[in-house]
Order: structure tokens, then sequence, then C-alpha cells
């Protein structure tokens, strides 16, 4: 339970007490839980759908945007604005973590920020009432295992920062394990094409690492926020196209 919790508080601003004593490897086993906290967010997403499916889908889908946003805190967007501007004003490694750390936003990031609300929107908007609340479900559920993937697959960058347990201790047979409900979750609620779906994206979210390793050397907390963008456009990209 108490990994479930370190999940659910990381990924959410839902209201959590963890009474018991958190040690540094226990963000890493934390990992595991990253697809279920997903689900919830997805089945409260999907929710959201069915209440607002009798006005202009237009209107359903803005709600749904701004629910996943509330839920979240911002966390995500702002990361991935981080990057954006972290990525795109510089060519050193110091320099481009010194940006990404900066509160204030950049132009590249308030760019960024557009355009993937810009393809969320068009994306959620092609689906049919019958397959929008299946699709914020595995959206949901896919990014933030994309998250643990990404820890388990590279190195923390900084010296110190929020995200540095999650990638130092991450556990990779949690990570092995969540990947399997994921993919389960697709196969429920799309069928079959949700294996290709999940391939599909899950390459969006490896070559992406693999991109902020040759950049910066490795992620960071704000390349996390970026991988769960990324994450949620790829499965709605995918499952719009199959």
């Amino acid at each position: 339970m108490k990994y479930f919790l370190i999940a659910l508080q990381f990924l959410t601003i839902l209201p959590v007490k963890i009474k018991a004593k958190i040690e540094d490897k226990d963000f890493g086993k934390s990992l595991l839980y990253f697809p279920a906290v997903g689900l919830i967010i997805g089945v409260i997403l999907s929710i959201t759908a069915f209440f607002f499916s009798r006005f202009a889908p237009f209107l359903s889908v803005a709600v749904i945007l701004v629910v996943s946003v509330v839920l979240t805190g911002g966390i995500h967007l702002d990361g991935f604005a981080d990057t954006c501007d972290g990525f795109y004003a510089s060519h050193s490694k110091e320099q481009t973590l010194k940006i990404m750390r900066d509160s204030r936003i950049g132009v590249m990031g308030v760019i960024g920020i557009v355009c993937v609300f810009l393809l969320k929107f068009a994306l959620l908007s092609s689906f049919s009432p019958a397959l929008l609340w299946r699709a914020v479900i595995i959206m949901a559920v896919f990014s933030r295992w994309a998250l643990s993937f990404a820890c388990s697959l590279s190195k923390y960058a900084r010296q110190k920062g929020k995200a540095e347990f999650f990638i130092k201790y991450a556990d990779k047979r949690a990570v092995l394990a969540g990947g399997i409900f994921t993919l389960a979750t697709f196969l429920i609620f799309i069928g079959t094409k949700g294996v290709t779906v999940f391939i599909l994206s899950w390459i969006f979210v490896f070559l992406f690492v693999k991109y902020s390793e040759k950049k910066i050397g490795g992620i960071t907390g704000d390349i996390l926020g970026a991988v769960n963008e990324i994450g949620e456009v790829s499965t709605l990209l995918f499952t719009a196209i199959l």
C-alpha cells in the first residue's frame, strides 16, 4: 500500500497521507503502481466524458483536458514546457539543464504547450463517444507506465532533484509487471489492435529518452513530464490511425 500511495501522491493532487517511513528505494518500487494510478486518472476522465456526452463534442473534449490538468496539477505540462525551452535554446548540457530549471517559461515552452493541447484536442475530438471513453483510459495508463519505463531505461542527469530516487532505484521487474498490466489494458479496451498501438507508442517514448541521453546525458523530472505528454499524444495518434 505504501508504494501505491507514493505513486498516487507523485502523479496526482489527490490528498494522500503516508504514515509509514519512506526510504529512498521505495520510490523505485512505487513504479509498479504508476499504470494503476493512470487507470484511476483514466476512469475519472472517462466518467467526465460520459457526463458531458450529451453536449457538443468540442465541449466534452475541452472539459476532459481541463480535468486532466487539474488532476495532475499540471506537473507534466510544466516539465514538457521546460524541456522545450531547454532543448531548443541551448546545445550544451550545462546550459540546457540551467534553462530547464528556470521557473520562467520561454517562447518554445509556450509553443510546445499550445501544440500538445491542439494535438490532444484534435485527436480526442475525432473519436466517437463509444471510443472516446476507452481512449482516455489507455492514454492515461500508457503515459504513466511510460514514466516508469523511462526511469528504468536511463540515469539521472542532475546531481539532485525530485525525480532522482525514482530513477536511481528504478525496479526493472516492477516496470516489466507494469508494462504487462498496461498491455492487458490495451487488449481489454481496444482489442488486438492495442498491441500495435502499444508498440508504436513505446517506440516514440524510447526514441525520445535516447535523444535526451544524447542531449543531456540522461533524464530529469522535466524530461519525465515530457515523456508523459509524448506518451499521451502518441497513444491517441495511433489509436486514431488504427
